[in-house]
Parts: structure tokens; C-alpha cells; sequence
């Protein structure tokens, strides 16, 4: 058992804590053994907790006594580097942003963790400012697929996807501005989902505006909605959430019997490596098996980068313009480089990007009037050479990191939930993720299709020693 112990998942924790079989002790400190272990070749970890095991201690006190102090109590959780965390520095892997803080808040999300009773061992890598898809930074160097570690665990969660699929921690916490949850999710092999925009209270507000998504990253679907569900409690301090509440655990096991849902095997644009097709068109067939009506159809949409684009590069542009000058050189060069680029679309472009966002989001409205859900590719690619770049060495040296990411993004534009969950291996050994898309606010739903697909067909763990 002490062996498998960071191979638990949060509900199988709990479970035993429950009964007595376990103590937080021994769960965090089999986190903080497989960081110590692993960290070392993947490159999750940006801070690791030293006070990780007196916080494990008065959680096992709280069990013993039958008062945990909440739902997540002494279950082992990271926080990505973007998110303030009271005590320690949150630097969104920049050079460019002073350590010494004063750290003195949690991020909503961080504060309802604490709160739950989770403990936090550490915080996670990020490019700069989480602005691509690949996790590397000037700050912390490369963060690398435990599947094969000379390839990219992917962005802008990668640190998160990492210590999910390692076991250095149960429950993570990533951001998604423009698929920063799913594709590492995909790349890794373990589930993530972008809730509902609005769902999971966000402050300080992001750079990135209203494309700009957080939400859970896990081993298993279940963990992912016991997350969710914590972390989507009400927070003043975020103008935008909403007063719904998702209660994603309720019903989980519901299964998708009677569903409608769409396969788009390209979403009607993309060009999608062969293998990653069949494994993803294997997958959509299974939804068939588990019951539900599965229909091949693309949702009728133009490839909307240009209109992304224009939401986000000149996003970029102004959160670069917040850094001093003086600053600015120890920036990311690529960074830099789509910051200019924002800079330099103007207003009436950014208005009309924000016309085709609404004609998007009623084009998907519509479209799930008739469709439950969507399947398709999370990646049309697997992860390649972790390098610090954008792209991947195949692609033009001018194309932007969406070009390498078409099924993600256009789900930010619509603010929609998106799930990313493993569904085979290639034959080079590694993970290829599907995605589950719902309509707004129908996060459980997501999640519940998700987990029938998990239960039908269990994904593998990477096997790194340690």
C-alpha cells in the first residue's frame, strides 16, 4: 500500500481516511516523497510546501476526532504558479515580477481549497504569464512529459498536469485562457476541464479578460467534480462569476444513456494526426456502446483564430505594458513577440472580433439545442520535443501557438464547459485526450459523460520510477 499511496485518488483518499485506514500524514508525505523523487526529471514544481506535514498532522488530529474541517480535508493539492497564494510568491513564472511581495491573499479558488481542508504542498509551472501552450520559462526552465521526458507536458498548466499524472498531488489547479487546461490534460494523460466561464470565481481579474477560465486536473473524473465543486463557491470579489450553482457530483454515475452527441473529427478546419484520429474516433464509438446516439457532424463554424487572436494577443500587449521597462528584457522573447503583435491590432479590429465572438456563442447555443454534447479531438497532434518554443518544429516558424491547438480555443470565445479525458496511447507510448464539450452551465453534464467513458475505459498512469 505505502508504495501505491500517491496513485490514491482524492474520493479514495478520503474514503480512508474515513474508516480510519489512512492518515493525511501518510498521504502527504508520499506526496512529498514522489515530488522529491520525480520532480527532478518532469519540472512541476516551482515552491514545494515546508509546512506540508504540520498541516497533515492537525488534519490527521481532525479525522481522529470526527471533525474534518471540510470536504477536501488532508487531501494533498497544488496550486498553478498564476494564482495568489497567501505566504508564498506568486511570480507566473517571470523574472520581471519582484519575490518579495507582500503575499499577503488567497486567490478565491486558493481560499475555498483552505477552507475544504485541503493542504497545499506546492505551486506548479507556467510559461510567462501562461501565454502559450508548451510549459517553459525564463524563470524555471522546462517543464517535461512524464510519459517520455523529451517531450512537452504541454500549456499553460503543465506543471499541474504533471503532478496529477506523477501522483505529487491529488487535486491541481490550472487556468485556461485559451485550452491551458485541456491540452496539457491531453498531452498528459489525466482529465482537466475549463468550467462554465464564471462558475469558478476568479481575482485579481485576468489579463486575459472573459476567455480566461479556471478549474480542476486530476487522475480521475470523480476528483474533478469533488474539486469543482469546492471551488466553485461564490466570491464577491469576482464581478463576473455567477450565482449558479453546478453540484457536479450529483449524479456522476448517471451515465449518457439516451444523450445526443456530436463527433467533429475536425471541427470542420483541422488537420489531425492519423493515429490521434482513430484513437478519438474509437472513443466517440464507445459513446454509442454506453448508449447514447452519437452523430458524425462538424458545428458549421470557420476556424475563429483571427477572432481569438484579437482577443488575447492584445490582452498579452497589456499585460506586458504593466512591466517596467527595465523589466522587459528578461521577459520570454516570444512573449514580447505577441505582445507587439497585440499591440499593434487595433480597436476596430477588436470590435469586430468581438461581433463573430457573439455570433459564435449563438451558433453553439443553437447547435445544442439539437446536441447534448460535442466529442472531438482535445490535440490534434502528441506531444513533441519540449524545446523552449511556441510551436513544434514541423510547423511554419510564423505561426502563433493557436495553429497547433484548433479545438481548444474556439471554446473560450463561447465561454462553453470543455473536458479533456485520456483515451489510448499511441503507438510511441504516449497520451491522447478527447474532448467533451457541453452547453453553458451544463459542467456536470460534462462531467458525468466524461465519467461513463472513464468507467468503460480506464486509462494507465506513467510508470516513472521513483
Amino acid at each position: 500500500m505505502a508504495d501505491d499511496l500517491h496513485r490514491i485518488s482524492a474520493t479514495g483518499l478520503l474514503d480512508r481516511y474515513g474508516s480510519g485506514e489512512l492518515s493525511p500524514v501518510d498521504a502527504v508525505s508520499a506526496s512529498l516523497d514522489r515530488i522529491d523523487a520525480i520532480d527532478g526529471t518532469c519540472n512541476g514544481f516551482c515552491i514545494v510546501s515546508d509546512t506540508a506535514l504540520d498541516e497533515a498532522r492537525a488534519s490527521e488530529a481532525r479525522w481522529r476526532a470526527g471533525r474534518p474541517l471540510g470536504p477536501l480535508d488532508g487531501v494533498p493539492t497544488s496550486i498553478k504558479d498564476i494564482l495568489l497564494t497567501r505566504g508564498w510568491p506568486t511570480l507566473r513564472g517571470s523574472r520581471a515580477i519582484d519575490p518579495a511581495g507582500p503575499w499577503e491573499d488567497d486567490a478565491p479558488a486558493v481560499q475555498r481549497l483552505r477552507e475544504a481542508g485541503a493542504i497545499l504542498v506546492g505551486k506548479t509551472t507556467t510559461p510567462e504569464f501562461g501565454w502559450k501552450g508548451m510549459t517553459d520559462s525564463p524563470l524555471t526552465g522546462i517543464t517535461r512529459n512524464p510519459w517520455n521526458p523529451s517531450r512537452t507536458a504541454g500549456g499553460s498548466s503543465g506543471g499541474a498536469a504533471v503532478a496529477a499524472a506523477c501522483g505529487m498531488a491529488a487535486l491541481n489547479i490550472g487556468t485556461d485562457g485559451g485550452g491551458s487546461i485541456r491540452m496539457p490534460a491531453g498531452f498528459c494523460g489525466i482529465v482537466g476541464l475549463k468550467p462554465t466561464f464564471g462558475v469558478v470565481p476568479a481575482w485579481p481579474l485576468s489579463a486575459f479578460g472573459t476567455v480566461a477560465h479556471l478549474g480542476p486536473m486530476t487522475r480521475t473524473v470523480a476528483d474533478a467534480a469533488l474539486m469543482l465543486d469546492v471551488i466553485a463557491a461564490s466570491d464577491h470579489r469576482d464581478w463576473h462569476a455567477v450565482p449558479v450553482r453546478i453540484d457536479a457530483c450529483h449524479g456522476l454515475e448517471g451515465g449518457v444513456q439516451g444523450l445526443r452527441i456530436a463527433y467533429s473529427a475536425t471541427l470542420g478546419y483541422a488537420d489531425v494526426d492519423p493515429e490521434v484520429a482513430a484513437l478519438v474516433a474509437r472513443a466517440a464509438a464507445a459513446f454509442e456502446e454506453l448508449g447514447a446516439h452519437v452523430e458524425q457532424v462538424d458545428p458549421g463554424f470557420e476556424d475563429p483564430d483571427a477572432t481569438f487572436r484579437r482577443h488575447w494577443f492584445p490582452s498579452a500587449a497589456y499585460a506586458v505594458a504593466q512591466v517596467p521597462d527595465e523589466r522587459r528584457a528578461a521577459m520570454d522573447p516570444g512573449l514580447l513577440e505577441i505582445a507587439e503583435q497585440g499591440a499593434a491590432m487595433t480597436l476596430q479590429d477588436h470590435l469586430a472580433a468581438v461581433q463573430a465572438r457573439g455570433a459564435l456563442g449563438l451558433l453553439m447555443n443553437r447547435f445544442h439545442e439539437t446536441y447534448d454534447l460535442l466529442l472531438t479531438p482535445t490535440l490534434p497532434i502528441p506531444a513533441f520535443a519540449a524545446v523552449p518554443a511556441e510551436r513544434p518544429a514541423s510547423f511554419p516558424t510564423d505561426a502563433n501557438w493557436t495553429r497547433w491547438t484548433p479545438f481548444t480555443y474556439p471554446f473560450n470565445l463561447t465561454q462553453q464547459p470543455a473536458a479533456s479525458v485520456p483515451c489510448g496511447l499511441t503507438s510511441d507510448g504516449l497520451p491522447v485526450g478527447l474532448q467533451i464539450v457541453g452547453p453553458k452551465f451544463a459542467d456536470a453534464l460534462v462531467l458525468r459523460a466524461a465519467r461513463a467513458y472513464e468507467r468503460a475505459h480506464p486509462a494507465p498512469l506513467p510508470q516513472l520510477p521513483g
